[in-house]
Order: C-alpha cells, then sequence, then structure tokens
C-alpha cells in the first residue's frame, strides 16, 4: 500500500494568542474562525487549516512561509492595506507570479501571489 500524505492544516505556535487572532481572523486576513477555544484558533484557509496553539516555538534559521492564493494579487494587497496591514512592495514578474510579502504580529513571514 503506497503511503499518501495531504497537508490539512499548519500550526503556528504564539505566546499573543489575543493579537495573532485578530490578524488572521476577519478584521485582518480575512480567515473565517473555525474553532474558539482559548489556547487553540484554527481559521478556514481554502484546502487547508491555520491554527494558533498557544506557546512558544523554536524556529529554524529560516521561518517555514505561508503562501496565498489570490487571482487579483494588487486588489488583495490594496484590501489588506485598508485592513492596516503592513505589507512588501508588490512585485510584478513577465516569466513569473505576482506576489508580496508580509508577516505576521509574531514575525512569521507569509506571501499572496497568484501561483496556482
Amino acid at each position: 500500500m503506497a503511503l499518501s500524505l495531504s497537508v490539512r492544516r499548519i500550526i503556528i505556535f504564539t505566546n499573543d494568542m489575543a493579537a495573532m487572532a485578530a490578524f488572521y481572523r476577519g478584521d485582518r486576513l480575512g480567515l473565517a474562525l473555525v474553532t474558539d477555544e482559548p489556547n487553540w484558533k484554527d481559521f478556514d484557509a481554502g484546502s487547508i487549516r491555520i491554527a494558533l496553539h498557544n506557546g512558544s516555538a523554536t524556529t529554524g534559521r529560516r521561518a517555514p512561509k505561508i503562501a496565498f492564493y489570490a487571482a487579483d494579487v494588487a486588489g488583495a494587497r490594496a484590501e489588506l492595506l485598508g485592513r492596516g496591514l503592513k505589507l512588501g512592495t508588490l512585485i510584478r514578474s513577465n516569466a513569473g507570479p505576482t506576489f508580496f510579502d508580509g508577516k505576521d504580529p509574531d514575525g512569521n513571514p507569509f506571501t499572496v501571489s497568484d501561483r496556482a
């Protein structure tokens, strides 16, 4: 029998649950809160979930980056800037994706691109 794995959830550990939950939910990134427990928040991010778990984590030298998809990257950036997020410059490439980067309140990087 062949092993078949698929990503269902990314768990981010945090010592500032309130700030991180505010960032990922509707008023910032716009993700729907699915599970709301004191030490665990689970957000619907399309084909996967992003979960926040109360507690510290030691990341490697380069933290993982969450990659969000948007068909209209410039429009998504404008919407998120309007919600008060600090974001990197919109990068448009003839040969590659259009994207921009940002960080959540704990400094975890994310990107929004039109790469399928």
